[in-house]
């Protein structure tokens, strides 16, 4: 399976999306933190970690007893610059941005 298909399998689970938006927007946490407002036991979180971990999208870092998780944004990156990269990128910023006014997103 190549580096590609693990993140999109990854991605494919909205669990692991969740898992992965804690990450980015706190970081460093352990599983029993990462356990707290999911309905999942701490095995299923575990289980889902390594799927992140296989995807090289969450990396762990070892402080004292402690294995800390934090998101490693570069595999999304390149398959943006893969598959997004391909179109014009500020052609769709401006179809971004202009989706979000309409819908009363941005002022």
């Amino acid at each position: 399976m190549t580096t590609d298909d693990l993140v999109f399998k990854a991605l494919a689970d909205a669990s692991r999306r969740l898992i992965l938006d804690r990450l980015r927007d706190e970081g460093g946490l352990a599983l029993g933190q990462l356990c707290e407002g999911h309905d999942m036991s701490r095995q299923a979180v575990s289980k889902h970690l390594a799927i992140l971990e296989d995807a090289n999208l969450v990396v762990s870092v070892r402080r004292g007893r402690e294995k800390l998780h934090h998101l490693n944004p570069v595999p999304i990156h390149d398959i943006a610059l893969r598959w997004i990269g391909r179109f014009q990128a500020d052609h769709l910023a401006a179809l971004h941005h202009l989706k979000k006014i309409l819908e009363g997103d941005q002022p």
